[in-house]
């Protein structure tokens, strides 16, 4: 495309330079010609006045030399004979024929006729005696020619300036709008090989422009698809870990023998192969922002929250555990759907019967503030030291009370992601039970809600923030 586009350039400007420069190189050379004929006439013109008062050779001859032509040999005066008797004089060199001259004397017009190294202009001449004399003026084909090569060399040398200049111009015009499109067509490749990082500069005319930011918005979309699709796979898998719990704790007080062991076994490497495919969707997703939980689906929290905490008591009983319920005995509409509740509940109180032995309390209260709701959840457990790790998705990899390895570092996240898609935050702290507690934040218009999380990130960065707690998955 690049040279498609200059060598139609360079065709066009060539035809323009031909087409203008031939015809303004004739006329400079008919006006070197004009200029030099009309120099020849002009001198032709000043023997005249001598011509009329007199025919004397001598007077003649002195009249010739003193003019510039007649010194260099240019000029002749060609006289006829008269009736009085007089006779046929030539003075000067003859360079014309004796038959153009008899033509033009008695045509009476002045004539241009070629001859030996250049031209000669005949101009007729009236005599005082009433004949026709001939003056000839000699014109070197070099004075005709004047100036007219010069002229042609800078009619060359602006044309081909002109030519170069609109080459370059070309150029540059096919190299903006072919590099534009070698990125987005390189930006494609890479991006079907797999770099989803690849984007393009929204750069160049305006059509390569909106199909660059065109190409961004495709590979950012194929991006969130992605990212989507593998958050959903490592969530629904996380979200496995609930009955697996059950399936855990149920296998621990089965007691001993054969058929027990096995079913640990087989749970514990149940449990292992989940935890697999969360690692995996987690190292696949490519690095972009999460899904948003739909802002107009919406539950009752009370309702949803009083529903898991009596699965969850029944194996808190088994354990030895104490629960305490608050804030639950209205309805708290909130725009989360229930499904994403019900998964955040999960991930929180799983984390308490798998980080913290048996026999510690824990508790959940619900507080509705007009436009926020705020979940506590809390244990006294022994809690870790570093809740940024703990939030931090992936980052993982703790060991349980019980000694298990495993943990994904997903639970949080998918309390964190909940929160925020209402304009809220999550917060980790030191409960009042002495162990961890869990804030969930629930905007409901994004007023209270967004006000605390601003504050709480402000609190981060002045060192204000709460004491750390033991991280959970």
């Amino acid at each position: 495309m690049r040279w498609a586009l200059v060598k139609v350039c360079l065709a066009v400007t060539a035809m323009v330079v031909i087409a203008f420069a031939v015809p303004l190189g004739l006329v400079i050379k008919e006006m070197a010609r004009d200029r030099a004929f009309s120099d020849a006439e002009r001198q032709a013109a000043t023997i005249g006045p001598t011509l009329t008062i007199t025919t004397d050779r001598e007077e003649l001859t002195r009249a010739v030399l003193s003019t510039e032509p007649g010194g260099r040999g240019r000029l002749a005066v060609h006289v006829p004979a008269t009736e009085q008797g007089g006779s046929r004089q030539e003075i000067g060199t003859r360079r014309a024929t004796r038959a153009d001259l008899e033509t033009v004397r008695k045509s009476g017009r002045a004539s241009i006729t070629d001859v030996p190294g250049g031209s000669a202009l005949l101009q007729p001449t009236a005599l005082g005696s009433g004949g026709i004399a001939v003056v000839e003026v000699f014109v070197p084909a070099d004075e005709v020619t004047n100036g007219v090569g010069t002229a042609w060399l800078v009619l060359a040398g602006v044309g081909i300036a002109l030519i170069v200049g609109s080459v370059a111009v070309a150029d540059r015009l096919g190299v903006r709008m072919v590099e534009p499109a070698q990125r987005l067509a390189g930006a494609a490749q890479d991006l079907g090989e797999g770099r989803l990082g690849t984007r393009v500069p929204e750069e160049g005319p305006t059509e390569l422009r909106s199909a660059a930011v065109a190409f961004n918005s495709m590979a950012d979309q194929v991006v969130q698809l992605l990212a989507n699709e593998r958050e959903l796979a490592a969530d629904l898998s996380h979200r496995l870990r609930t009955p697996l719990t059950v399936l855990r704790l149920n296998a621990a007080s089965l007691g001993e023998g054969p058929a027990v062991e096995q079913t640990r076994a087989a749970v514990e490497q149940l449990e292992h192969e989940v935890d697999t495919i969360i690692r995996t969707a987690r190292e696949q997703r490519p690095q972009t922002q999460g899904g948003q939980q739909g802002a107009g689906a919406g539950c009752d929290a009370s309702e949803v929250i009083r529903d898991r905490m009596g699965f969850w008591s029944a194996l808190a009983e088994d354990e030895g555990r104490t629960v305490r319920l608050a804030g639950v005995d209205r309805t708290v509409r909130i725009p989360v759907a229930r499904p994403e509740l019900v998964a955040a509940l999960d991930a929180l109180l799983g984390n308490v019967f798998r980080h913290t032995p048996e026999g510690t309390a824990f508790a959940v209260d619900v507080h509705h503030s007009g436009d926020a709701v705020l979940v506590l959840v809390s244990d006294a457990g022994p809690g870790i030291p570093d809740p940024e790790s703990a939030l931090a998705r992936g980052a993982s990899g703790r060991t349980g009370v019980r000694g298990e390895v495993g943990s994904t570092g997903l639970g949080l996240d998918i309390v964190r992601r909940v929160a925020e898609s209402t304009g809220g935050d999550l917060r980790i702290g030191r409960s009042v039970l002495g162990g961890t507690e869990v804030r969930i934040w629930i905007g409901l218009d994004g007023g209270p809600a967004e006000r605390a999380r601003r504050g709480h990130r402000e609190g981060r960065r002045n060192g204000r923030r709460t004491r750390p707690w033991a991280g959970r998955s």
